[in-house]
């Protein structure tokens, strides 16, 4: 089922239909360029004000490993010379130069994680060299920063001002977990750990006692919800958490979603629903996982009958406390509606055009599906890929329409997306 994205390792005969690869031969290059002369605008479709069903027609084997392709390349040429890469500041989102901004921590990581996730390592790979000065980079920042509440001391980007103050640490956090769940050697190891302890404590000490990210951003529910992954996933490769500081963090994206009438709260969203409900997906993930499996595997050893579905009344029967049972069940009810919530068509449409936040819910709701190891994922990643795959620029990048526009940061996070198979180990560990 696992996509191969055999063209990431050209052999060298064909570097040089490799380095040309927007020319008018490429298919990838001609469909896109023929639905924009059918569809008048794609965003239109993209974003919802026009039918997207059955977008996973669009995504074939074929288009995919030319997309991806074209998109590495595109990011591997747009890094600075300290390995780092930038979003650009938020004053001057006019900028769309790669090589025009200052490098940030939170883009950096983003690019990093799209490197790993298409398969490169830090010794193989055709990107292993830019995964390396980017991972430098990221190491040589966070140890600069024990003394401040921040990672950086790089202020106003993009992504500080419309996710949250803390978005570097969140990302960069994700991108070492990452990181440590493949084979390094010791010296990287210790020092990755080092700096991905570092991320922690700062995530940790932003936290609320409602269970919101200070410093929240224009979409600050994205910052939260993305701090919960980033502690989900570090606690996977084994680094100690607060887990007093998780549950407050996952009660707040959970209590976004009303499962009982499909409501949500959009306030520390900028009143988008999408921001909202794809965290809610993904703060629910795993304790959903956790009921089912319970259940069915009460099931198996008759136990219950096998027609017992998750509610509070079978999970205490097999053993689980009260208290336990009704969280279980919560997070079961919230994860199955929200996540078709998460994925209607007027929910997709987000702030009604693409913007890096509306590619950063998309890709939390996929990634929550292969948490839970929902069987919908398959579905959801055909159209949603579909969709992406649709508005590639032609130079291999992505880019937003409003907000994050950083073609880097949109680049980045469109290639997580479609390369969210490549993670079914790692994503399904986290779910554990």
């Amino acid at each position: 089922m696992k996509t191969k994205l055999a063209l990431l390792t050209i052999p060298v005969f064909l570097l040089g239909a490799y380095f040309s690869v927007f020319n008018s031969e490429d298919p990838l290059l001609e469909a896109r360029r023929n639905l924009r002369s059918i569809d008048g605008c794609v965003f239109m479709t993209v974003m919802g004000e026009q039918s997207s069903k059955d977008f996973g027609v669009y995504k074939t084997d074929e288009n995919l490993q030319f997309s991806v392709r074209d998109g590495l390349f595109w990011l591997s040429k747009a890094q600075l010379p300290n390995g780092g890469y930038g979003a650009g500041s938020h004053n001057a989102q006019h900028i769309r130069d790669p090589h025009a901004v200052k490098a940030d921590p939170a883009t950096t990581a983003m690019v990093a994680m799209s490197f790993l996730r298409s398969g490169n390592t830090l010794e193989k790979g055709m990107y292993s060299q830019n995964l390396k000065k980017a991972m430098n980079f990221l190491l040589e920042t966070v140890e600069a920063s024990e003394d401040s509440p921040y990672i950086t001391k790089v202020r106003g980007t993009q992504i500080q001002t419309k996710l949250g103050q803390n978005i570097d640490a969140v990302l960069t956090a994700q991108f070492f977990s990452n990181l440590l769940y493949r084979n390094l050697n010791a010296t990287n190891k210790k020092r990755v750990e080092r700096c991905l302890d570092i991320c922690i404590s700062k995530i940790e000490n932003s936290i609320d006692t409602d269970g919101k990210m200070t410093g929240a951003g224009w979409a600050g529910v994205l910052q939260s919800g993305l701090a919960g992954s980033a502690l989900e996933a570090a606690e996977a490769v084994g680094r100690d958490i607060n887990e007093e500081l998780y549950e407050r963090s996952k009660n707040y994206q959970k209590g976004n979603y009303n499962e009982k009438d499909g409501s949500v709260k959009t306030a520390d969203g900028a009143g988008v629903m999408l921001y909202a409900v794809s965290g809610s997906v993904r703060a629910t993930a795993k304790d959903a996982r956790k009921a089912l499996e319970a259940i069915n595997k009460a099931k198996k050893e008759g136990k219950l009958d096998k027609k017992a579905v998750v509610n509070v009344a079978n999970l205490q029967q097999i053993g689980i406390d009260t208290d336990k049972a009704i969280e279980l069940t919560t997070s079961y009810n919230v994860y199955q509606s929200a996540k078709k919530t998460a994925q209607r068509e007027d929910v997709l449409n987000g702030f009604g055009n693409n913007g890096g936040e509306e590619f950063l819910s998309f890709l939390q709701t996929g990634e929550s599906l292969v948490v839970n190891q929902d069987n919908d994922w398959k579905d959801w990643y055909d159209d949603m890929s579909g969709r992406i795959l649709k508005i590639q620029n032609e130079d291999g990048s992505w880019n937003g329409h409003h907000c994050i526009t950083s073609p880097v940061f949109c680049t980045a996070t469109s290639l997580l997306l479609l390369t969210v198979e490549n993670d079914i180990e790692f994503l399904s560990k986290i779910g554990e």
